[in-house]
């Protein structure tokens, strides 16, 4: 194979040379059967394994590769699911949006107190709590593990629906009428435990996103929930305007 051309005359670092053309092949659909190794790189593309591995470091860091010590780089698989932070949405609404078949796993539907929830719904620590736990599939693989709290005097008549294939927010309001308006999420990337990997069937290269939610509506929070979601199947996108610098 003929060596790949990268400027050597002292411009822009070869690493970054290298990973500038590995994302132009990679967006022209070149790598869509197969992404080449390390020792495959360094022979295209002449140069040294410490640059390939700094130009694959950044894809990494990018999303745009998956690439471990010892295993062969691959690209990134896009996102099943694409949700939009500007809007207070539904993970089943999305999910259904995305043209796949949503249904739900039911692991837990009881009342219970827990103190630290009751704090985050802003009520008294022993206040009886309605608590919701499924595992999502997307299609026919594990999505995320969902699990949600509201204060029992509101939410009882949900205790005896079925979850299998419906909203949570669809009930809610069919049921007690309440409809939320306002939330505030923070999510942030973690390492999975074992027990959360087995439930989801991701492997050890597959990161996830924690999602914690308080759900308001007419200005009560009557939602607390946590959703832990594979990364490697939901993306989350924003769009923001520039704005006069003050």
């Amino acid at each position: 194979m003929v060596a790949r051309t990268l400027d050597r005359s002292g411009g822009a670092p070869l690493w970054r040379q290298l990973q500038d053309d590995l994302v132009a092949r990679l967006r022209s659909g070149e790598f869509d059967t197969g992404f080449p190794g390390e020792l495959t790189l360094v022979d295209d593309y002449r140069v040294s394994r410490h640059t390939v591995r700094q130009a694959l470091h950044q894809l990494r860091a990018d999303g745009l590769v998956v690439a471990e010590r010892g295993r062969q780089p691959r690209v990134s698989p896009a996102a099943d699911v694409v949700q939009p932070l500007d809007t207070l949405y539904s993970l089943f609404a999305s999910v259904e949006a995305a043209g796949l078949e949503q249904r739900s796993v039911v692991r837990v539907l009881d009342v219970r107190a827990d103190g630290v929830i009751a704090d985050q719904l802003d009520l008294e620590g022993s206040t009886p709590l309605v608590h919701l736990e499924r595992l999502r599939l997307a299609g026919d693989a594990p999505l995320a593990i969902d699990r949600a709290w509201l204060p029992a005097d509101l939410a009882a008549p949900l205790l005896d629906a079925d979850f299998t294939r419906t909203s949570l927010y669809a009930v809610l309001a069919e049921r007690t009428g309440v409809r939320l308006d306002h939330s505030r999420e923070t999510i942030k990337a973690v390492v999975p435990t074992s027990a959360e990997r087995a439930l989801l069937h991701c492997g050890p290269d597959v990161a996830c996103l924690s999602i914690h939610r308080l759900g308001r509506a007419g200005g009560r929070p009557v939602e607390w929930r946590h959703t832990m979601v594979r990364g490697d199947r939901y993306a989350v996108t924003t769009e923001s305007t520039a704005t006069r610098p003050r």
